[in-house]
């Protein structure tokens, strides 16, 4: 049994070849310990453990469970994250929205920022650790919340971001403005034709319940006002065909310099909006 081996495993279960190949050296960096750098480097590997990768990628292939979730956690922005069946597993296409956040934070020395639906906390505690800015991150699910707050503590950032149980705004008081509120909020219409591996995601974190998916983008934005400071900006992370439809909620409620952020998929991915005073 050798790597390339492991990777037929997986792709002879219809997972993509460069997908598989991720995967593979994902599973030999936790199981046999050989690091990124020692691939680049060329390092011999300790071959004594391949059947145990070659175990994980064949419950891989049968199960098509995430293998963020075979292996307990996910690389997010230069970070590895707890997940497990409770929270969104952190993708590629959200630290597009991070950027995006964290270049608005340099450019005009912003401070405070709110994250809503923050599941693993992966999107405010890579804010967090990479600005000097406080984040309050917010979710309905007290199961999300309990490995957000061990994620921040294993990142040490305790007292830079903190969390709290609340249904959007519900538990967000009064005296509480912030400069940016971030979301990646469910956005998919029920009824939707899923990847497998999506549908191990909790459905809390998954599903819109209108048509168009947009329903939490107004929601937010239509109370976002109260707690956002003069001039405050709103980013989302959106799906397929709903950065227009954001774009006009903006503008419909009195927000301005709108703008649209593409993924390396070429897909609409991120939108973001000033409120205009």
């Amino acid at each position: 049994m050798n790597i390339q081996d492991i990777e037929k495993i997986l792709i002879d279960a219809g997972i993509e070849v460069n997908e598989a190949r991720v995967e593979v050296k994902l599973m030999l960096q936790e199981i046999c310990h050989w690091s990124p750098m020692d691939m680049i480097m060329n390092r011999p590997l300790n071959t004594d453990r391949l059947p145990e990768v070659a175990v994980m990628a064949r419950k891989r292939a049968e199960t098509r469970i995430p293998l963020q979730h075979l292996l307990g956690q996910a690389y997010f922005y230069g970070d590895n994250y707890k997940v497990t069946k409770d929270v969104l597993i952190p993708r590629d296409e959200t630290e597009l929205l991070v950027k995006k956040s964290l270049d608005l934070i340099s450019k005009y020395g912003l401070n405070d920022v709110l994250d809503i639906g923050t599941g693993s906390g992966c999107i405010a505690c890579a804010i967090a650790k990479n600005s000097n800015t406080y984040v309050l991150g917010v979710d309905i699910s007290s199961d999300a919340l309990r490995i957000a707050l061990e994620n921040a503590s294993n990142l040490n950032l305790n007292n830079k971001a903190v969390f709290r149980k609340s249904d959007l705004f519900s538990k967000i008081r009064d005296n509480e403005k912030f400069d940016i509120i971030v979301s990646n909020p469910p956005y998919i219409p029920r009824g939707t034709q899923l990847q497998k591996e999506v549908e191990y995601d909790p459905e809390l974190a998954l599903f819109a319940d209108d048509a168009e998916g947009v329903d939490f983008y107004k929601r937010i934005v239509a109370g976002a006002k109260s707690f956002l400071k003069s001039n405050g900006f709103i980013l989302f992370e959106c799906g397929v065909n709903q950065a227009q439809i954001i774009k006009r909620i903006f503008a419909e409620n009195g927000f301005g310099n709108i703008e649209i952020e593409k993924d390396l998929a070429g897909i609409d991915r991120v939108v973001s909006a000033q409120l205009l005073d």
